[in-house]
C-alpha cells in the first residue's frame, strides 16, 4: 500500500500541465508511469486463450441457466439459446478482428475508443466492469450452493474463502494463474462429459414439456408455457451459457502472438461452448424433468440424482468435481475485471493507483478492490438477480463493440486487419440487433436488477463527465492507438 501510495504522489505531483484534445483532457505524467503498470507479456498462447474462454463461462453450464426454464419453459429457453448463440457467434468473429488489430489490455474499452472517441471508450469499458464485478458475485452464490450440497457449508464465510483463495492465487502470477485455471477448466469438462455420458440414456422428450401452461399467457402451450413472452424473459438465462468469452481479449498484452493466437483461441473456445451449451439444454431437463431443473440450485447434480438416486456415484462425482466448472469460472472472470480495471485506470478514467503492478506484474487493487465489492455483492444470495445485473452491463458492452467494427470497417478501411471477420459488417450488425434484444429482455425479467444497473453506470458516467475526462493520460496504449491513427490520416 506505501507503494500505491507513494506512486500515486510522484504521478500527481508530475502532472503539472495538460493537453486539451476535444472534449478531454490529458495530463503529463512521470517518464516512469508506465514501466510502474506492466503486465507479464507472453504468458498465454492460443490454447491458454481458448481455455479462458471456456473457463470464463463454463460456470453457466453447471447452474444459472436453468432459471431461463422458469421463465420460459424449455420452448422458450431453446429459442432464446438458438438466437444468443447466434449473436454470441458472430460476435466472437467480430472480437476476433478487433483483438488482432487492437491487441490492448482494454480489450472492448480500445475497440470503441479506437472507433468512437473516450466517451465511447469509458461507455463500452465501464458496462464490461459491470458485467464482470458482478458475475463473480453470482458465481459465489452458486458455489455456495454445490458446496451446501457437498458439506453442509453455505453463506458468508463459503463466499468469503473463494474469494480470498482466488484472488490470492491471481496475485502470485499471471502464468501461474493461467496454467492453474486450465487443469481446473479441464477438470470442469470432464465432469461435463461424465454428466452428458450418464444423461444419454435417460433422454425423454417428454420430460422437457412437463412445466405447468399458463393458460392466460399468449401463444402458451407444453411447448412455450409462459407464451410468446416466456422467450423474451429466458434471454438473459440463455445468455448465462456463453457470457464471459468476449472476455478473451483482455488477455492481448499477455499474448505471445495477439495476431495469430487471439482469433484461434476465441474462436475455438466459441466452438467448445457451442457444444456444451446444446447438450446441458436438452440432457438436463430431458433426462430428469424440466420442472424440476427450472429453480434447482445445482441442476446437473439434480438430473443426476433423479436418474440414479441422491447418493449415486455418477451425482456425487458431478457434484464433486463439478465444483471445478464454477470455480473456473469464478477464478478466470477475476482476471479479466482486474484486467479491465486495470486498463481504464492505467489510461486515467479509474483512479490511477487501480493500476499499479508490483515485481510479480500484476495489478494489486485491480485484483483486491472489485472483489471486495464482489463479495458484499455476493451477500445477497441473490444469484438470479446478479445474472440479470452481470447481463445488462454485457449487453450495452455487446452493442458497442460490435458498433465498433462497423465504424472502424468504414472509418478505417485499410486499417492491418490480420484476421477478418466473415461477412464483414452484416455479421457484426446481426449482432448488435441481437445484442439490442438482450438488452431490453433484461427489463422484461427484472426491473429492480435493471434499474440497479442503470444506477451504478449512471454514477460511473458522472465520475467520468465531472472528473476523469480531465485527467486522461496519453501515453496509455489504447490512448497511443487513437494517436497513431490521428497522425496516419494526417499524413495520407
Amino acid at each position: 500500500m506505501a507503494e500505491t501510495t507513494a506512486a500515486t504522489a510522484s504521478d500527481n505531483s508530475i502532472a503539472s500541465s495538460t493537453t486539451h484534445v476535444g472534449t478531454v483532457d490529458y495530463e503529463n505524467v512521470s517518464n516512469d508511469y508506465l514501466e510502474k503498470r506492466q503486465l507479464k507479456k507472453g504468458a498465454a498462447g492460443w490454447i491458454l486463450l481458448a481455455s479462458l474462454g471456456v473457463s470464463y463461462v463454463i460456470s453457466g453450464d453447471f447452474a444459472g441457466w436453468n432459471f431461463g426454464l422458469e421463465q420460459g419453459g424449455f420452448g422458450g429457453m431453446f429459442i432464446a439459446t438458438i438466437l444468443m448463440a447466434a449473436m454470441y457467434t458472430f460476435m466472437v468473429f467480430g472480437l476476433a478482428e478487433l483483438s488482432s488489430a487492437i491487441p490492448t489490455a482494454g480489450g472492448g474499452y480500445g475497440f470503441a475508443r479506437r472507433a468512437m472517441g473516450p466517451l465511447g471508450g469509458f461507455l463500452t469499458g465501464t458496462a464490461i466492469l459491470l458485467e464482470y464485478a458482478i458475475a463473480p458475485a453470482a458465481i459465489a452464490i452458486f458455489i455456495g450452493g454445490y458446496v451446501g450440497e457437498l458439506f453442509g457449508l453455505n453463506g458468508p464465510l463459503v463466499y468469503a474463502a473463494f474469494y480470498i483463495i482466488f484472488v490470492g492465487i491471481h496475485l502470485w502470477g499471471a502464468g501461474e494463474a493461467l496454467k492453474i485455471m486450465l487443469v481446473i477448466t479441464a477438470i470442469a469438462a470432464a465432469a461435463l462429459l461424465v454428466f452428458i455420458l450418464g444423461m444419454l440414456p435417460e433422454f425423454e422428450l417428454a420430460n422437457l414439456t412437463d412445466i405447468a401452461v399458463n393458460e392466460s399467457a399468449a401463444g402458451a402451450s407444453a411447448f412455450l408455457p409462459q407464451g410468446y413472452f416466456g422467450i423474451w424473459a429466458a434471454i438473459p438465462f440463455a445468455m448465462w451459457l456463453f457470457l464471459a468469452v468476449e472476455g478473451v481479449p483482455l488477455a492481448a498484452e499477455e499474448t505471445k502472438n495477439p495476431a495469430r493466437d487471439m482469433p484461434k483461441g476465441i474462436i475455438s473456445a466459441m466452438v467448445i461452448l457451442l457444444i456444451f451449451g446444446g447438450l446441458v439444454l436438452f440432457l438436463a431437463p430431458g433426462g430428469s424433468s424440466a420442472d424440476l431443473m427450472k429453480d434447482h440450485s445445482a441442476p446437473l447434480v439434480g438430473a443426476l440424482q433423479h436418474a440414479y438416486g441422491e447418493s449415486s456415484a455418477m451425482a456425487t462425482f458431478v457434484n464433486l468435481v463439478g465444483l471445478a466448472g464454477l470455480i473456473a469460472s469464478f477464478f478466470s472472470i477475476i482476471f479479466a475485471y482486474s484486467r479491465q480495471v486495470f486498463a481504464l485506470s492505467r489510461a486515467g478514467y479509474l483512479p490511477r493507483w487501480l493500476s499499479l503492478t508490483g515485481s510479480r506484474k500484476v495489478p494489486t487493487m485491480a485484483l483486491v478492490v472489485p472483489g471486495v465489492i464482489g463479495f458484499l455483492l455476493s451477500l445477497t444470495g441473490e444469484g438470479d438477480l446478479m445474472i440479470t445485473m452481470a447481463v445488462f452491463g454485457a449487453t450495452i458492452s455487446y452493442a458497442m463493440m460490435m458498433l465498433s467494427h462497423i465504424i472502424l470497417r468504414v472509418k478505417e478501411p485499410n486499417m492491418h486487419r490480420p484476421y477478418r471477420t466473415p461477412g464483414g459488417i452484416l455479421t457484426t450488425g446481426i449482432a448488435l440487433v441481437l445484442s439490442i434484444a438482450a438488452f431490453i429482455s433484461t427489463f422484461l425479467v427484472s426491473r429492480e436488477a435493471a434499474m440497479w444497473s442503470a444506477v451504478f453506470y449512471a454514477v460511473m458516467v458522472a465520475y467520468f463527465a465531472f472528473y476523469s475526462r480531465h485527467h486522461l493520460v496519453a501515453k496509455a496504449p489504447e490512448e497511443e492507438f487513437e494517436a497513431i491513427a490521428k497522425a496516419e490520416a494526417e499524413l495520407s
